[in-house]
């Protein structure tokens, strides 16, 4: 039963938004606790379900499997897929921190002077103004660069290096934390959910 109640789900605003993911014990939490209800599809439609209703609809609708399970004292309940929250309506915004990861993840593990993707053992960050010319480390500055190229530009500004940028580095926007979360292995009954905020919302560049 741990590894049923680890599995996640997707929650909800009150608009129907994708905002965030939680594993199937807070899901459950939430879901007694009357401050969100689970969201179902069912030939192509979607219900809504309180805690009694959803304990009447996993009796008539037994899990087809363990993984799709949650076995209590007088009950075996279906895992919930998505929630729906009753009151929050906003999508939280989080900015993504300057890491080593994130600089990678931007730039697609491509170094941004040869074009090369490589992986990330083969590839360094580059000041593309190097720190001596006062050059920050910001998101504006910072690149991810093979070791051949880094090795070339050395302490120098491109140009110096008869180098060129493939593109102009940028800071990655605000954006809703569904964007960050939404990489985890999706269930079928996420898609519409999550299509919806692919197409809404600013996504890695």
């Amino acid at each position: 039963m741990e590894a049923a109640l680890a599995q996640p789900v997707l929650v909800l605003n009150r608009l129907w938004q994708a905002v965030n993911v939680v594993g199937v014990r807070r899901a459950f939490s939430l879901v007694a606790q009357g401050h969100a209800q689970v969201v179902h599809l069912d030939d192509e439609n979607y219900y809504t379900f309180s805690m009694l209703d959803w304990i009447d609809f996993s009796a008539s609708n037994p899990p087809l499997d363990e993984m799709d399970a949650v076995h209590t004292v007088r009950h075996t309940l279906r895992v919930p897929r998505v929630i729906l929250l009753s009151v929050f309506d906003k999508l939280p915004r989080k900015e993504l921190k300057l890491t080593r990861n994130n600089v990678f993840e931007r730039d697609k593990n491509r170094c941004q002077y040869c074009g090369r993707t490589f992986s990330r053992s083969e590839l360094n960050l580059d000041h593309v103004i190097p720190r001596d010319y006062g050059g920050k480390t910001t998101w504006e500055n910072v690149v991810c660069s093979c070791i051949r190229c880094n090795t070339r530009k050395a302490n120098r500004l491109p140009h110096e290096a008869n180098m060129r940028l493939i593109r102009k580095p940028s800071r990655p926007k605000w954006r809703p934390v569904i964007s960050l979360v939404a990489r985890q292995g999706a269930h079928e009954q996420w898609k519409h959910f999550l299509d919806l905020a692919y197409w809404n919302v600013e996504l890695d560049e």
